[in-house]
């Protein structure tokens, strides 16, 4: 009699445990609970911004083919003030390290450099200086700011997901792009 009362205790306490971890996690979900560090570097969207058809063109002057999804191509962007100088020149040498980091993967990156491109940036083939786009702008974040070198990231369907504030450091947008780029493959 006894070995069936330990195996029917030892039977109850597992269903036990089962369902107070079981009720403890709905409790967290139910009451907006949220991890106080997360994962990724940049600051990931609450909702991500939908950019739509934005008519982008490149500095030359020809169009920049958008958000094809099938190529599964992650978009850096960056708004830099005008004669941003030195800082801006740091931004680039930066993305261009991120750029070659990402090794067989890099190919699925591409730098979008809305602005004056410094005269001693590193030049790459994913490295596009764009033309301004006011559409672009107007659709950014309300926390953005004119001129403050924040860094965007845009998944491969055009969907804005990530800022990377002003002075962010680069090993924590090489790691994301990482994980993105892996996910996506």
């Amino acid at each position: 009699m006894t070995t069936l009362l330990r195996s029917r205790t030892t039977l109850l306490l597992v269903v036990a445990l089962f369902f107070t971890s079981f009720g403890i996690a709905l409790y967290l979900i139910y009451s907006g609970w949220r991890p106080t560090a997360t994962r990724n570097a940049g600051e990931l969207l609450a909702t991500p911004i939908e950019l739509g058809t934005l008519g982008l063109t490149r500095a030359d002057g020809s169009t920049y083919p958008e958000w094809e999804g099938d190529k599964r191509l992650w978009r850096v962007v960056v708004l830099p003030a005008a004669d941003c100088g030195e800082p801006c020149l740091r931004l680039s040498d930066s993305l261009y390290r991120v750029w070659i980091s990402e090794g067989r993967h890099a190919d699925r990156v591409q730098v979008l450099w809305f602005g004056d491109v410094p005269a001693q940036a590193p030049e790459y083939r994913a490295f596009l200086p764009m033309a301004a786009s006011p559409t672009l702008r107007a659709k950014l974040p309300a926390s953005h700011v004119d001129g403050s070198l924040a860094v965007y990231l845009i998944d491969p369907n055009g969907f804005l997901v990530m800022r990377y504030a002003p002075g962010f450091d680069p090993t924590g947008l090489r790691k994301d792009l990482a994980r993105l780029l892996k996910v996506t493959e």
